[in-house]
């Protein structure tokens, strides 16, 4: 997988969100980026979400797309998802990530867009597009943790961080949490771009890095640790 993954906080699309979007399109190598957005986590507002990313992309001078994959049998019918595998980024948004991990998990959409990585093409997710891709997930409303789609191993992100504070974040991981992970609370409106190992942050907040009882803090253009 030689591709880059953006692991962004949350509030997709908005304004703050410009400048980590172009370095987002940047890491493909491309330039216009071919970006296509999918919606499937969006279960409240599908249409919107992807045209809202659609758009913003497009502005960003992007050759943007959308792509409404919202259930299982589009995960699975190549015909229906093939304008993904040409994509240079393919770019999940926020909403619910049981449905999101539910409808690509194992799919032949998830292996295509593994294989388009290959070949350098970035693949980016938003507050529940950036959960799934860890190796656990927290589910919401309290439902405790369950195994993600591993992309990043070792790793669970911790989404919309701004509202949180670290040392009751601390406290509650070690409690409730997995063992053996690094947690990535990162802010709305901020990612952590990159490969496994070698990450660093873009956009306008903070990623807090949680591994064991001790938490750091990084800013945009910061590197965050190696190991993870």
């Amino acid at each position: 997988m030689s591709g880059q993954i953006a692991l962004v906080g949350g509030e997709e699309f908005r304004p703050g969100c410009e400048g980590m979007d172009r370095e987002i399109m940047r890491a493909s190598g491309k330039s216009p980026a071919k970006v296509v957005v999918v919606p499937t986590a969006a279960v409240t507002g599908p249409a919107k979400a992807a045209n809202d990313g659609a758009t913003h992309f497009g502005d960003l001078g992007g050759d943007s797309s959308m792509l409404m994959l919202l259930e299982r049998s589009h995960a699975e019918d190549p015909e229906f998802f093939s304008a993904a595998t040409l994509a240079d980024v393919v770019y999940f948004t926020g909403g619910n990530p049981d449905h999101l991990l539910e409808t690509v998990r194992e799919s032949r959409f998830l292996a295509a867009i593994l294989a388009s990585m290959a070949g350098g093409a970035v693949l980016a997710g938003s507050s529940a597009g950036a959960m799934v891709m860890g190796s656990m997930m927290r589910r919401p409303s309290g439902g405790g943790w369950v195994e993600a789609l591993g992309l990043v191993p070792g790793v669970a992100v911790l989404p919309h961080h701004e509202r949180r504070d670290q040392a009751e974040t601390s406290k509650e991981l070690k409690q409730s949490a997995p063992s053996g992970l690094t947690f990535l609370g990162i802010d709305a409106r901020t990612g952590c771009l990159g490969t496994p190992g070698n990450w660093r942050v873009v956009g306008s907040g903070r990623v807090t890095v949680y591994q064991g009882s001790e938490w750091q803090v990084f800013n945009a253009g910061d590197k965050l640790p190696a190991g993870f």
